[in-house]
């Protein structure tokens, strides 16, 4: 490392050993042989950085809330015996030059690997969520197959093999989305996608229906993982400034799964047979499962506690450690949390019953074509099932067309008014992407209804509608859950996760209805009415983008997050007070006092709080 600067040496305690110097902020030591040691300039600006750049960046919230579990910061990084004020001045009883950190170019710190290798694992990861997302619709394609070997008459029954893999991918985020906080990563996507891969081989040799039932189910918690934690990976590896580029990237994956799910299994189905659907996708997930087993831990916590085991280790000092160290509520208290808060924010707060409803019903919506497509090409058209996948490629189109036009969409948001207590656009922002989508969809969905039959039209019409009606649905499935995001702060993974349930069920049962809806409406009215339904939800993003704010205010739990964070206000500016008597050597111990009972009278009002969600 090169030579610092003197404003970047550090007074820390001679402690007698020999082993490196650890990153750290400040320290001030009394009764204790001090020597000068170079602090990492990383160090310490990163943090301050890093909370400016994610304030001034309104994906920001959502970048967090697809990170991690649905534990705040405060529960994340609350320790008994040590807390931290805004400018991370240690007053617990661990002594700060013992803090394991990441310092410049440290070879363990994620976003210091090399370019190439950080793009290799933003694309495992994606490949790896491609596959799970991919097996959710592939399944539509051999459902002829599997209805005519296994004598179904049923159709509806024969959809609930999509019905229980929607349900268990939202079930296994909620259960395995914390086992990267305690186990790390790699580990969770190593033992998740092998069980993932293990359920396919039951689908592929099955000899009765119910079988394939039940096992997708699992298979489908098990592949969970890679839904609730690539996102996290993404985050881990990738600074502020690249971090939207990196999502982008990674969204391609996941969001054109349900499209590629039937073109490619449309083909495989027709030449190889239903049961060569799942002997692929096994093929897919084993791949997947390589590629992630070569990935390295990405998530800095995990790390950084590893090091610090090792230092007292090595050093037999056991006054190492890394803000990290005990952090963690335990398993049984994190999937506590993880199954109750999100279930209670839902049920409680009025926004997310208007927002749960519109986001689950264009989703389901969407999930519906692939009920209609294999009507309307296969039987009305007399496509073969290859072809059938093929016309999906209209919604692939439109969803591409909305991850790359992202840039674009940044700048509309950034150009909204902003918030004076903040500096940052209001959440309402991103809802101004949603109206232009509100009208997408619905216009999306009629001209593939009015297209698609007769059948004397010609096909290129029914493909075209799925542009704007691709377009539409990622663009509320992304800025739906930016807003949500924003608007619930330190909440936005519960808020998300509660919508991701909901989102699930509803997408996994309209389809049921689908087959006897179509025939009995016939696929243009059928298809009318679920447009005109769309069109009636219109109205929900343009109130909430006129009076969000207000709607907002009103909200209980934003209004206890708002007086918390007037509250943190508050203590952040004891804390400069008190840091500012200090070094200027004047200590009022009144003053003091009076502000350590204050912080923890707010501090136990805050904890009850909490405890309440």
């Amino acid at each position: 490392m090169a030579n610092p600067k003197d404003e970047d040496k550090i007074m820390i305690p001679d402690n007698g050993t020999s082993t490196a110097t650890p990153s750290m902020q400040e320290f001030t030591s009394s009764g204790d042989k001090e020597k000068e040691v170079p602090i990492s300039p990383r160090t310490s600006h990163s943090s301050s950085s890093s909370e400016v750049s994610r304030d001034s960046d309104p994906l920001a919230p959502l970048e967090r809330a697809l990170t991690q579990t649905v534990l705040t910061e405060e529960e994340q990084l609350g320790q008994p015996n040590l807390t931290y004020t805004q400018t991370r001045t240690s007053t617990g009883s661990r002594i700060p030059s013992f803090e394991v950190d990441f310092t410049d170019d440290d070879p363990d710190d994620p976003r210091s690997w090399s370019l190439w290798y950080r793009g290799m694992i933003i694309f495992a990861v994606s490949f790896s969520t491609w596959v799970v997302v991919l097996y959710s619709t592939s399944y539509t394609s051999s459902m002829s197959g599997m209805m005519k070997e296994f004598g179904e008459d049923s159709e509806a029954v024969a959809t609930l093999g999509v019905t229980f893999y929607l349900i268990g991918l939202a079930v296994g985020s909620l259960v395995l989305a914390p086992l990267s906080e305690i186990y790390g990563r790699r580990p969770v996507y190593i033992g998740s996608l092998l069980f993932f891969c293990l359920m396919v081989l039951p689908c592929a040799l099955a000899d009765k229906l119910s079988e394939i039932l039940i096992v997708r189910f699992f298979g489908a918690v098990a592949g969970a993982a890679m839904i609730s934690n690539s996102p996290g990976t993404v985050s881990d590896i990738v600074t502020e400034n690249y971090r939207a580029l990196a999502f982008s990237i990674w969204s391609i994956g996941p969001m054109n799964g349900p499209v590629t799910g039937p073109l490619i299994g449309g083909f495989v189905a027709q030449y190889l047979g239903w049961r060569w659907t799942n002997w692929l996708v096994m093929i897919f997930a084993g791949v997947a499962w390589i590629l992630c087993s070569l990935v390295k831990e990405t998530y800095a916590p995990v790390i950084l506690k590893r090091k610090a085991a090792k230092m007292r280790k090595v050093t037999g000092d056991d006054r190492w450690w890394c803000r990290y160290d005990n952090n963690h509520m335990g398993l049984i208290g994190i999937l506590k949390v993880n199954l109750s808060r999100p279930f209670v924010l839902s049920f409680t707060e009025p926004i997310l019953w208007f927002w749960n409803a519109y986001i689950a019903i264009i989703y389901g919506i969407l999930y519906l074509c692939f009920v209609a497509y294999p009507l309307i090409y296969g039987e009305l058209r007399g496509w073969s099932e290859g072809f059938t996948g093929l016309a999906f490629v209209g919604i692939g189109v439109g969803t591409m067309i909305a991850i790359v036009t992202e840039p674009f969409a940044r700048r509309i948001i950034n150009s909204h008014p902003k918030d004076p207590k903040t500096g940052r656009v209001y959440p309402e922002a991103s809802v101004s992407i949603i109206c232009v989508a509100a009208f997408l969809c619905p216009i999306g969905q009629i001209w593939f209804s009015w297209t698609s039959t007769p059948t004397t039209i010609h096909w290129i019409w029914p493909i075209l509608a799925g542009v704007p009606f691709g377009a539409g649905n990622c663009l509320v499935f992304i800025y739906a859950s930016n807003y949500l995001a924003g608007a619930y702060g330190i909440y936005a993974a519960s808020a998300l996760a509660g919508n991701a349930v909901v989102r699930s069920a509803l997408g996994g049962t309209l389809p049921l209805a689908g087959p006897s809806m179509y025939r009995a409406m016939t696929p243009r009215w059928a298809g009318t009415f679920l447009g005109l339904v769309q069109v009636v939800l219109i109205p929900i993003p343009f109130v909430f983008y006129k009076w969000g704010d207000q709607i907002r205010a009103r909200s209980p739990l934003i209004k206890q997050m708002r007086a918390d964070q007037e509250k943190s206000q508050v203590r952040a500016e004891r804390a400069r007070r008190r840091q500012e008597r200090m070094e200027g050597g004047v200590r009022d111990v009144e003053e003091d006092a009076a502000d350590a009972e204050n912080e923890g009278n707010e501090k136990t009002a805050e904890v009850r709080a909490s405890e309440k969600l």
